[in-house]
């Protein structure tokens, strides 16, 4: 006996295609294969487009129907996966999953040119653009592209105006929620970035890389005849 789940003998027929690594059902675009029907009839969606399941909110569409019922949790507000450590609830089981390599440290995402790893595939994906210089985010209003959707979306908000990060202490507002955390530090005196030459303390990284020219200056001009 391969593991102790219990299945109907239809279901286990299915189930032991995992085991034996059997997937009898082939895309006939692509040739990618499946242990289930329903898997295939979902992946052919995205050669046809076809999107059958439609949000009755917001009316955004899904090619399988599980997409929709995580994506219906966005406007319902519920997080039925909760984290056994720090108890941070999400809406989807694959978020959950991310989530806890940040506890773990496991990060099973490496990349083939530098090594470099992280714990979510999304993550690969962007930094891989960092050596194929693609991108594929483009602003409507200006045309200046990103390798991340999510620098297009703060980068839109210099054209609205918009700055939905505000402090706590002083309410002034940002556009980026990277610069309200550096910001919280001028409150707080936090220096998380230190000098390895002068141990010099910095409460932005970019002051720091900065400040670390000055250093480098100074050895070019003790080297100089």
């Amino acid at each position: 006996m391969v593991c102790k789940t219990r299945f109907g003998l239809n279901n286990f027929k299915r189930h032991f295609r995992v085991h034996r690594r059997e997937r009898p059902y082939s895309c006939s675009v692509c040739d990618k294969a499946f242990t289930k029907k329903s898997n295939l009839t979902d992946h052919m969606r995205t050669h046809t487009g076809d999107k059958p399941y439609s949000c009755s909110v917001c009316e955004k569409a899904f090619t399988k129907k599980s997409n929709l019922t995580d994506h219906m949790r966005t406007h319902t507000g519920d997080k039925p996966y909760s984290c056994s450590v720090c108890e941070k609830a999400f809406t989807k089981k694959s978020n959950l999953t991310d989530h806890m390599r940040t506890h773990t440290g496991d990060k099973p995402y490496s990349c083939s040119v530098c090594e470099k790893a992280f714990t979510k595939k999304s993550n690969l994906t962007d930094h891989m653009r960092t050596h194929t210089g693609d991108k594929p985010y483009s602003c409507s209003v200006c045309e200046k592209a990103f390798t991340k959707k999510s620098n297009l979306t703060d980068h839109m908000r210099t054209h609205t105006g918009d700055k939905p990060y505000s402090c706590s202490v002083c309410e002034k507002a940002f556009t980026k929620k990277s610069n309200l955390t550096d910001h919280m530090r001028t409150h707080t005196g936090d220096k998380p970035y230190s000098c390895s030459v002068c141990e010099k303390a910095f409460t932005k990284k970019s002051h720091l890389t900065k400040h670390i020219r000055t250093h480098k200056r100074q050895t070019l001009q003790l080297s100089c005849p």
